[in-house]
């Protein structure tokens, strides 16, 4: 049996958004906010931490869009998007800004289900992705970091990159921490000294 899911509903039609919320009951879902308008989108997310958000609309405009942005950097969700009308442009746009699935021709209560499934899976999918990339990069940056605390070890102590490196991982060890956090007060100290000259 799936797991229910919470659903926010952004919908200005009440008859439609009743038919939705009636359709997402049935499977078992539960409609834990409906806006008129995505204008509180963020803030009605962070207060009713919703599993996916729908919105319903002709198109997205440059407000839904810059509501739909600040959802994605502040409280990522999946989000789906129903709408009445065939943009490139707009679609391309809602991609940008975070929307999991775009679906034209507007929302048909009986294909929610599969379209909320395709969303929340690529949504994960996406954030697996995100945090695989913000991984490389610290770590590309930590680094970057121990090359800069190696080279400035080397110059202000005379000696070579190893011994420089040991120091490093002597410290680290000595004070329980990585080796990163080490390089970074290191290079702090002895560029602090380079000015001072």
């Amino acid at each position: 049996m799936p797991q229910p899911l919470k659903v926010l509903l952004v919908d200005d039609e009440i008859v439609r958004a009743a038919m939705v919320e009636e359709a997402l009951a049935g499977e078992g879902h539960e409609v834990v906010c409906r806006l008129a308008s995505p204008s509180s989108l963020n803030d009605m997310v962070a207060r009713h931490q919703p599993d996916v958000v729908i919105i319903d609309m002709e198109s997205p405009d440059r407000d839904t869009l810059d509501s739909m942005s600040l959802l994605h950097r502040e409280n990522p969700r999946p989000v789906v998007f129903f709408a009445d009308q065939h943009d490139p442009d707009a679609l391309q746009a809602a991609l940008d800004v975070g929307v999991s699935a775009y679906v034209v021709d507007g929302l048909v209560p009986s294909r929610v289900k599969s379209v909320m499934d395709v969303a929340i899976a690529r949504f994960k999918s996406f954030q697996s992705m995100r945090l695989e990339l913000d991984r490389a990069r610290n770590q590309l940056a930590e680094r970057k970091r121990i090359e800069r605390a190696k080279g400035l070890l080397m110059k202000h102590q005379s000696c070579d990159e190893e011994q420089a490196y040991r120091m490093l991982r002597k410290l680290a060890m000595d004070r329980g921490q990585r080796i990163g956090e080490v390089a970074t007060n290191v290079i702090d100290i002895l560029e602090q000294l380079e000015k001072g000259k």
